[in-house]
Order: C-alpha cells, then sequence, then structure tokens
C-alpha cells in the first residue's frame, strides 16, 4: 500500500466511472452501473483498472467514493419505510410545506408527496420555546407508545423533530434513547444532528430524507467495504460529500442525506481548478453524463456555496416543486439531460427530451440491451458526433441502425422527418434546455454566463459543448484529461472537510461579540472531531466562515463569507458592510437605515490545499495527420460537414487543428464544429476558441 497509489469511484445513474492516479500517471475507465447491485460494477472496474494498469489491489493508499444512490432512491422513492415523531400538532408542516403555490397558474399542480406519510406521521406531547427553556416536559410514556405502533408496522427507519430543537435538543435526543432501546435495528435520525437550524419544514424534511435513505447507504457503504477487503484493499475509503469534501464512512453512514450531490461536487471541483490552471476567473463547470446534466458558477477560482438543495422536483425549473434539503452543498443546478434522456413528441406536436432516463438497463435503443426509446445517444449517432464501432474505445459497439430506427419512430414519424431531421431536433431541444437552466441559474445568483469560460467534462458534455457555448455566448470551452471520467477526477482533488451550521439570532445593534465567538469556537470543536478522523490531529486546516444575513423583517437570507478572526465589539461596522456588498451584488442596491441581523452561522473545516499553478504558455505544435473522417451534422448551419477524425493521445501539446473536426478518446469525443479551432495547451487539456464572426 502507497499513498502514491489514489483510486476514486464515481457511481451514476447510467456509467460507473474511476480514475487511479499513479506516479506514473493517470488511469481511467467507465463501465455501465449495475443499478440492481451498484458495488458490482465498482468491483469489477476496479479490478479492471487496476489490470489495465499493472497494480495490484494492495498498491492503492486509499479510496475516494461518491455516489448518486442516495438522490435515486428518493427520487424513485426506493428508500426505506420511514416515519416521524414530531412535536404534537406539527405532523402535517412536511405537507403544508410553504403554504404556497409554486405554479400558480397550473389548476392540476401537484406538489412531491412526504417521504412519510400521515399515517407514519406521530405526534408526542412536548414544547420547547424559541429560546430554548422548557414549556412542556417530554411525555415518554407518549415515546414509548409511539414505538410499539412503530414496531408493529415494520418501520426500517424513524426521524424525530421536535420543534426549536435546533436550540435545545434535549427532548429529541431523549426521545431517540428511548426509540433506539425499544427498536433495535431501526434507524433513528434526529433532526438537531443532520440540520440544527431554524425553519421547521426544511429540518423536518432533512431529517426524513436522511431516515429514508440511511438503511440503504449503510448497506451498501458496508457490502462496498467488505468487498474492497476482500479483493485485497486494506487502505482507507472516504466518502464524497455534496460540499466538495471528503469524510469517513462512519460519518458517512449518520448522515448519508449529505452525499445526495457527492457525484457532481467533484465535477465542481476539477472546473474550479481547472479555472485556476488556466487563469479564467469567471467559468461555468458543465458536466453531462447519461442521465442529468449539472451547471455550476465557478467565481474566482472557486464554486458558488450553498445551505440548500431542492432533490425530485416536480417541476424542472420552478422552486418550491421538490423536497428541500438543508445541507452544505456546491450550488448547482442539475436537470434531467443525459445522454440517456428519452425523446419524444407530446400532444402538441413538439420535442421533448428528458427528464426521465432509459439510464444503463435497458439504456439507449443503440445499446442493444433491450431499450426501444429514441435518447440523446441515439440522436448524436445519428448526426455522427459517435461512431457506434468504436464506442467506449471499441469495447463496446452501438447499434447504429436500431437508433436511427428509434429517432424515426418516436419523433420522426410523428412530424413527418426523416431520421436525420429529427435527431438534430432532438439535440437542439437537449441543448437549449441545458442552456436556459444555465441563464437561469445564473440570473438567481445575480450574474451572466456571456463571457465565462466553459468547462466540460462527462462522457457526453464534449459532444454538446460547442453548441451550449454558442447559445450561451461562451467563447472558450477547456475539455480537461481524463474529461469522460472528470468528476471521479475531482474527487482525488477533494480536501477532507466537513461543515457545522447554527442558528442564532445576532443583531448587529448592539452586537454580542462574546456570544458569537462563543458559538464559533463550539462549531470548530465539532467540524475538527469529524476532519481529524480523516485526516489526522496535525494536518493543517483552513477554516471558512459564511453569515446568512438580512434586513430585520425581511423573510429569507443572504449568505456573506465572513473572516475567520476573534471578533470585537467593533466589527460590527465590518459585518454590515461585507452584507451591503452582497446585498448590493444580488439586488443592484442597499436599504438604507434598516437594522440588519444574522439568523444562521456555518463554520466549514477542510484539510489544506496545495495551491494550483497557472499553466505557462507553449509554442505551437503541428497537428498528425486525421486517422478518417465522417458526415457530422451541424445544427448552427443547419448542414452536414466533414470532419477529420483525431485521436486524443495523438495530439501533442501545443497542436491545433480547424473545425469541424472530432476528437475521439475511450470515454468521450470533443466535437469542433465549424467556426471553432481547437489546441491542446500545456496541461494536455483541449481548448476549443469560437472565432469571432
Amino acid at each position: 500500500m502507497t499513498a502514491d497509489i489514489r483510486l476514486a469511484v464515481d457511481i451514476g445513474g447510467t456509467f460507473t466511472d474511476l480514475a487511479l492516479e499513479t506516479p506514473s500517471g493517470p488511469h481511467s475507465h467507465k463501465l455501465l452501473t449495475t443499478p440492481d447491485a451498484p458495488e458490482r460494477a465498482v468491483m469489477q472496474g476496479v479490478d479492471e483498472i487496476l489490470s489495465a494498469s499493472g497494480f495490484a489491489p494492495k498498491d492503492v493508499g486509499l479510496v475516494i467514493h461518491g455516489t448518486t444512490l442516495a438522490t435515486n432512491a428518493i427520487i424513485e422513492r426506493k428508500g426505506a419505510k420511514t416515519a416521524l415523531v414530531t412535536t404534537q400538532g406539527f405532523r402535517d408542516a412536511v405537507e403544508i410545506a410553504y403554504e404556497h403555490r409554486f405554479d400558480q397558474y397550473d389548476l392540476y399542480m401537484e406538489r412531491p408527496e412526504p417521504l412519510a406519510p400521515r399515517w407514519r406521521r406521530l405526534e408526542v406531547p412536548e414544547r420547547m420555546a424559541s429560546d430554548g427553556s422548557v414549556l412542556l416536559d417530554l411525555d415518554e410514556d407518549a415515546v414509548r407508545a409511539v414505538a410499539s405502533q412503530l414496531k408493529a408496522d415494520d418501520v426500517e427507519a424513524v426521524a424525530v423533530t421536535f420543534l426549536h430543537s435546533y436550540v435545545n435538543p434535549d427532548h429529541e435526543r431523549r426521545a431517540g434513547a428511548i426509540l433506539t432501546e425499544l427498536l433495535p435495528g431501526v434507524s433513528i435520525t434526529l433532526s438537531h444532528e443532520v440540520c440544527p437550524e431554524i425553519r421547521e419544514y426544511e429540518r423536518t424534511s432533512t431529517a426524513l430524507a436522511n431516515a429514508y435513505v440511511q438503511p440503504l447507504m449503510a448497506g451498501y457503504l458496508r457490502r462496498l467495504e467488505t468487498g474492497l477487503q476482500d479483493a485485497g484493499m486494506s487502505c482507507p475509503l472516504l466518502l464524497m460529500m455534496s460540499s466538495g469534501g471528503v469524510v469517513t464512512v462512519d460519518t458517512a453512514m449518520r448522515q448519508p442525506i449529505r452525499l445526495v450531490e457527492s457525484g457532481p461536487a467533484g465535477g465542481a471541483i476539477l472546473a474550479a481548478r481547472m479555472a485556476a490552471e488556466n487563469g479564467e476567473p469567471k467559468a461555468l463547470a458543465f458536466d453531462m453524463g447519461g442521465t442529468t446534466a449539472k451547471l455550476t458558477l465557478i467565481d474566482d477560482m472557486a464554486p458558488q456555496y450553498a445551505r440548500s438543495f431542492e432533490v425530485a422536483r416536480a417541476y424542472r425549473f420552478l422552486k418550491g416543486s421538490g423536497l428541500p434539503l438543508r445541507i452544505p452543498v456546491i450550488d448547482m443546478v442539475e436537470i434531467g439531460a443525459g445522454g440517456g434522456s428519452i425523446a419524444r413528441v407530446d400532444d402538441l406536436r413538439r420535442i421533448t427530451v428528458g427528464p426521465d432516463s432509459a439510464g444503463a438497463a435497458p439504456g439507449p435503443a443503440a445499446y442493444s440491451q433491450g431499450g426501444k426509446d429514441a435518447t440523446v445517444t441515439d440522436a448524436d449517432i445519428v448526426m455522427g458526433r459517435i461512431d457506434p464501432a468504436n464506442f467506449a474505445g471499441g469495447k463496446m459497439a452501438l447499434d447504429g441502425a436500431a437508433a436511427e430506427t428509434a429517432v424515426s419512430h418516436a419523433v420522426g414519424e410523428a412530424l413527418g422527418l426523416d431520421a436525420l431531421a429529427a435527431a438534430a431536433g432532438v439535440g437542439e431541444i437537449v441543448d437549449e434546455n441545458m442552456a436556459n437552466a444555465a441563464r437561469v441559474h445564473a440570473v438567481e445568483n445575480g450574474k451572466d454566463t456571456e463571457g465565462r469560460a466553459m468547462i466540460a467534462f462527462g462522457g457526453a458534455a464534449p459532444l454538446h459543448a460547442a453548441r451550449l457555448a454558442q447559445k450561451l455566448g461562451i467563447p472558450r470551452v477547456i475539455v480537461p484529461k481524463g474529461a469522460g471520467v472528470g468528476s471521479a477526477f475531482g474527487f482525488l482533488a477533494a480536501p477532507i472537510a466537513y461543515e457545522v451550521a447554527r442558528s442564532k439570532l445576532i443583531t448587529l445593534s448592539p452586537f454580542d461579540a462574546d456570544g458569537l465567538n462563543a458559538l464559533f469556537v463550539e462549531m470548530r470543536s465539532e467540524a475538527e472531531a469529524v476532519v481529524q478522523l480523516g485526516a489526522g490531529d496535525n494536518a493543517p486546516l483552513v477554516e471558512r466562515r459564511v453569515a446568512y444575513m438580512r434586513y430585520r423583517g425581511q423573510g429569507h437570507e443572504i449568505a456573506v463569507p465572513l473572516p475567520a478572526d476573534h471578533y470585537g465589539r467593533d466589527d460590527a461596522d465590518m459585518l454590515k458592510s461585507a452584507f451591503e456588498r452582497e446585498y448590493a451584488a444580488l439586488f443592484g442596491r442597499i436599504i438604507p437605515k434598516l437594522e440588519v441581523e444574522a439568523i444562521t452561522w456555518t463554520l466549514a473545516l477542510a484539510t489544506e490545499q496545495d495551491t494550483v499553478a497557472a499553466l505557462a504558455a507553449v509554442g505551437d505544435a503541428a497537428a498528425p495527420d486525421p486517422i478518417g473522417n465522417r458526415q457530422v451534422f451541424d445544427p448552427a448551419t443547419g448542414t452536414a460537414h466533414e470532419a477529420a477524425i483525431y485521436t486524443r493521445t495523438s495530439l501533442n501539446i501545443g497542436a491545433g487543428l480547424q473545425g469541424p473536426a472530432l476528437i475521439v478518446e475511450d470515454e468521450t469525443t470533443t466535437v469542433v464544429p465549424p467556426g471553432f479551432a481547437a489546441r491542446v495547451n500545456g496541461g494536455g487539456h483541449i481548448v476549443l476558441t469560437r472565432k469571432e464572426g
């Protein structure tokens, strides 16, 4: 076992990606996910990538893993039989939600169903005041009666959420102890442990989601640990979190809800490193896999962070239509637009794509695994972007005729189009869906997409990146080395990290500096206890603080970064200035003479990362002769062009070429359309530049 050899594994809805870092260079591998037993594909991939690279399992010093299993379980409602125990009178909080219509014009609007149905939402008498004082003692006999009901119902997981437990968790802790004693083998989630923050609905929703996926994730992680050990790996296994840090398996088992966006978070870390290497202060990370597409804004070489996230949205772009989770997360937008997204014609004779996906099984029609639906991958084959005979480096032959038949049947026949025109329509719709999602996400954050660099990775992203860049006014596209398994490579760059949040109302006039300092000392202690489990006691750590602040009387807060200092009474002006700077950036103005207050405080602790050096300029090099040519349809011009085909491994540093061209590698293909030039920079990354005019 050596620390120089590290393995990253990313399980997606369609593919499982592996990246191996070794002293002799990186290796990558991609294979279909096995949805019935995800660890099976992992172990197969581990065996194949180690065999190809010439290393043995015992040589691996660290395994870092990310997965969409928790997200998929919530979306597909395949989690545990879950109950909610809550304060008397509050069992319907998760159904009442925000008491508003997220789409006021849809008469048939449907909200997502709570993860615990009403008959499994049980109440017990108890009550805390908002300052943490006890108004009504916990009725322990009522908790025992609830336990009997849950046992009779064969419940597998329980979430306990009491009013104001984020201030005083004593009642939750006692109820949890009773339930643990009377319900052996049942997973118990206490809301103050997973979300110690104000706002009852979000805290309850987060606790329920954690309980819902906990048995599934705990079982999977135990099987994976055992499988790796049986294969001869005695190294640590760390889990990627939605916040971009990694934690130990024990922490992940306690709070699996923090893993919901672990795969995309790895991609955002890779994109931030690419932005730093290439000197791009403003970038857009574009991650398109087999099931979804993810877009993240990168500013000052760092992704944006948030404290909330919605999963299982009923309406693609509408906030409030999903289940809210209050967890630390890299702020991104995710839509059902991947290679496996299914295309069809609706009742209004419009082409629609996604959000449902053919997944790994049965997969696109071209996979010849029983899938009949037309997908984005099938459309890409028809347009000439993918060579069916050399997909995945020739390891997986695709059926081009089946792809053409599926696209013609699902789209062409309904609209009177030939297969090529139908495929172009599918491609344009999915690209416009992604462009629209990027625009909306940028506007919601007070930013713009135009003029940014795009960093494209994931198996399908390099196929669509240039067209998406045209739609968004983006002049440069960077396709990293190993782009097809980009998120897995991002895992290898992730720090060991953990974030703690606390809700505590502090006004700036008067400013309780002593109370705030004491709060951050407590939070630092909690975060250190988790980070040091994976990093050791002496690892240098970086602290990041954020306050969620608002004008008094407002209903919501904005994130305000703070210095990690000891605060004095005179720092109230500094906090106010920081708030007004962020407020003006979002809303274009400040509101004078209003009092400012902070509701929630967060402290993130991470192992110190090496500074990413900017790449040096390199001279030009000649491009090799193409290995062939193929007709590729270009949606921007509406015609097919003869595209030269190059292998990525044949392009040396400094090599440049003009579109139309295709640059192929085992895990993906980069489309260089007319009007674009491609060049390999000093880091071995492909940079597409859009010509003016």
